[in-house]
């Protein structure tokens, strides 16, 4: 069975995580079922923005039992790999230049919730649940803290991440974790339309903010007005300016 399924939504794609009965563990081969989708998604021009989501019951209940009992087994070389491979799902989704909108439908746990972080914006469910459990059997959520402490800063990051425990919607929302808290069974629609709203953006514009976005929380003030500088250059020779200004003054939606 296919680990990643797919639809689209007009200029939305839908990604689908799909292992339900082990609640769509971040195994190896979900993992690279999960770059190749995004692959995809990149190369497609009609393609605008991304929604990804579990199948129910869960968003994803992070780490994959199998795994779990092998790991301490599997020697330095074959765990570096497995962490390699990790951080790459994550960077790829946190600079993907397409927005990527979380659904939250269910429960989001430690590599589950890593997802959540490397998503642009995340829609929960008031019923899920979303945390960082590592600790609590002795892991370390390394790299879901690079993420966490630019979300929420190092106060909160520690209270996470430390204590190891799962929190509700609500705290989630007032932690900065998502966005926004939907209904029982609607963070899908929710996600939805936001992936709609944004996906009628310039797709240039789009893709320059998210890469200014991934790159400034690490620079000086200096360093960050100097990029910004350049991209605020090169966007102005892009076709998508063009457009954008002509339908402006024509009065009409532009055409990207």
């Amino acid at each position: 069975m296919a680990q990643v399924l797919q639809e689209d939504r007009g200029r939305v794609r839908v990604l689908i995580l799909s292992d339900p009965e082990r609640r769509n563990p971040l195994s190896e081969a979900m993992s690279r079922a999960l770059l190749l989708a995004l692959e995809a998604a990149e190369a497609d021009p009609g393609v605008r923005a991304v929604v990804l989501t579990g199948a129910p019951p869960a968003f994803s209940a992070g780490a994959d039992l199998k795994f779990l009992r092998e790991v301490t087994k599997l020697g330095a070389k074959a765990n570096l790999a497995h962490s390699q491979e990790l951080k790459e799902v994550f960077r790829r989704i946190y600079t993907f230049p397409k927005p990527v909108i979380a659904a939250v439908n269910g429960p989001a746990v430690a590599g589950g919730a890593g997802l959540v972080l490397a998503s642009d914006l995340a829609v929960m469910d008031e019923e899920a649940k979303i945390g960082f459990t590592e600790v609590r059997i002795g892991f370390v959520a390394a790299l879901v803290a690079v993420m966490l402490v630019r979300h929420v800063g190092e106060k909160h990051a520690r209270e996470l991440l430390l204590q190891g425990k799962l929190i509700g919607a609500g705290e989630a929302y007032r932690l900065g974790l998502v966005n926004e808290v939907a209904p029982k069974g609607q963070a899908l629609e929710r996600a939805l339309a936001l992936a709609s709203q944004i996906a009628e953006a310039a797709p240039s514009s789009l893709a320059l903010t998210k890469a200014l976005l991934s790159q400034l929380p690490s620079m000086g003030l200096f360093e960050g007005f100097g990029l910004a500088t350049l991209a605020n250059a090169w966007i102005r020779e892009t076709d998508d300016l063009t457009e954008g200004i002509q339908a402006f003054f024509e009065k009409r939606k532009p055409e990207f």
